[in-house]
């Protein structure tokens, strides 16, 4: 049998992420790891992503190989070639307006039977879970579909719940004093899996006044979707969010846990894998350098993710926060985190911590939380950025910027014991005490004991053949994926 018939009679994955870099990333993870369980795969990016990449990463780095190939369809937004990801709402808007007529097209060319490029005919769809446009397309073609949910479980389950908000009345808020007037502490009992969460720690979108508020129209339609996938996988695991993962199960199709991803995907044994990246800017080598000269557990580090902006103001209170500390620091200061503006850290601040700070655009995160000399990580509270530092043994302070991050940040500190919040209204004396006390304070010792106790959990899950989130992989490859060709 040549080489082409194998690959004509393989299984057929279109992986399709949303643009941003917290999800492209897990999905490429997710990708190899079907690759590797003998999948054909196709990953579509958007064009500007796609251009965003080969900037990052070199014009060679999407060439991908015969069995596993990058393409594009458009994201519908005027051209444009910044370095920065895309205004969220507007993207989201022009998804849902423009992308399906696209990717029909895309799947039909992949399904031409007069196509002599040996691409077997398409079986499954795994899409992110804000892609719904995608369902429609699955269920022309007849192959089962998986939503592959990037948030948190407990983020997720916060969104499902946006209907019995509204019909409760708790959003859309009155007026604007609401933000402010103490309303958003109220607690609520309503949410199985999440006693006594407050308003404030649900995903942030509910915080609007206006009753035709597009994001949560967007929540809504992508989690009314979401119940008519073939199932939904979770980049979590279960000891980690075992309550959540049960209430979700009772309204949803089948959900599986099946990460830490990052961990599952070090099981693929493919040198022609390795070189396939998703970052979106260029990682600078020179942080894990400065790191190897550092004490064990002696070094801060801060990133606020890929979306995060911040006002000058805010960067400030933190610059000065950091430095009063007098801890030593490795800070990722995106090109475009404050709106507007260039980011200018004043000449007294880069003087002052000269000898104890590297600041950087951007790193590899995962090699940067697993070093020896990372002692505590300041967060947006991002999924990704959550999970690797839980697999790393690092304890965080939080800063939740948008969207689930807050609920990422209310478990990090009451139900995982590894976090502690920073108010939204920064002020530099805040960080500079919370800082000192997860660096070297008693609560920052507990939760160091903590975060190593989750991260041999989060280990165990992703073990071969036989960890929770291992064999939960294997069953939505046999259960759902394969399910057609049975």
């Amino acid at each position: 049998m040549s080489s082409n018939n194998v690959e004509i009679s393989k299984s057929h994955a279109v992986c399709v992420p949303y643009p941003a870099q917290g999800h492209i990333t897990p999905m490429l993870k997710l990708a190899k790891i079907l690759h590797h369980k003998g999948f054909h795969i196709t990953f579509v990016n958007t064009e500007f992503n796609h251009r965003r990449l080969l900037r990052s990463r070199g014009s060679h780095s999407l060439d991908g190989l015969l069995s596993f190939r990058f393409v594009t369809i458009p994201d519908g937004l005027p051209p444009s070639d910044a370095d920065a990801t895309q205004d969220i709402p507007s993207l989201n808007e022009s998804i849902i307006k423009t992308c399906l007529g696209p990717f029909r097209d895309l799947l039909a060319k992949l399904n031409d039977n007069s196509n002599t490029s040996n691409v077997p005919p398409v079986t499954c769809i795994v899409s992110d879970g804000i892609m719904s446009f995608t369902l429609a397309a699955a269920q022309e073609l007849g192959v089962p579909q998986v939503q592959f949910w990037t948030t948190s479980a407990c983020g997720f389950l916060g969104y499902m719940h946006y209907t019995t908000l509204i019909e409760k009345g708790y959003t859309p808020l009155k007026d604007a004093s609401y933000l402010t007037n103490g309303y958003l502490e109220k607690k609520l009992d309503f949410i199985p899996g999440m006693k006594d969460v407050r308003l404030r720690d649900l995903p942030s979108f509910l915080r609007t006044t206006n009753p035709d508020d597009f994001m949560i129209k967007f929540v809504l339609q992508e989690t009314k979707r979401a119940r008519k996938a073939s199932a939904i996988v979770l980049n979590t695991f279960e000891t980690l969010e075992s309550e959540v993962l049960e209430s979700l199960q009772t309204f949803l199709p089948p959900v599986y846990p099946i990460g830490p991803l990052h961990l599952l995907v070090k099981h693929v044994d493919d040198e022609n894998l390795k070189g396939i990246g998703s970052s979106l800017w260029k990682e600078e080598p020179e942080c894990i350098q400065w790191l190897n000269n550092k004490e064990p557990n002696s070094v801060v580090y801060v990133n606020f993710g890929s979306i995060t902006i911040m006002t000058p103001d805010e960067l400030l209170e933190f610059a000065w926060g950091l430095a009063n500390s007098q801890q030593e620091f490795l800070w990722i200061i995106r090109p475009d985190i404050v709106s507007g503006y260039e980011s200018i850290l004043p000449l007294e601040f880069v003087e002052e911590t000269k000898n104890r700070r590297m600041l950087a655009s951007w790193c590899s995160q995962e090699e940067v939380l697993n070093h020896p000399a990372i002692g505590g990580f300041l967060t947006h509270s991002g999924w990704n950025s959550t999970l690797e530092s839980i697999t790393s043994g690092v304890p965080m302070l939080c800063w939740p910027f948008f969207a689930e991050q807050q609920t990422n940040c209310w478990f990090s500190d009451t139900k995982w014991g590894i976090g502690m919040e920073i108010d939204n209204n920064v002020k530099r004396d805040e960080v500079e005490s919370l800082v000192r006390e997860l660096m070297v304070g008693e609560k920052g010792k507990e939760m160091k004991k903590k975060a190593m106790e989750w991260k041999e959990l989060a280990e165990i899950s992703a073990k071969k053949s036989t960890g929770s989130s291992y064999v939960n992989i294997e069953k939505v490859i046999n259960d759902v994926l394969l399910a057609s060709k049975h």
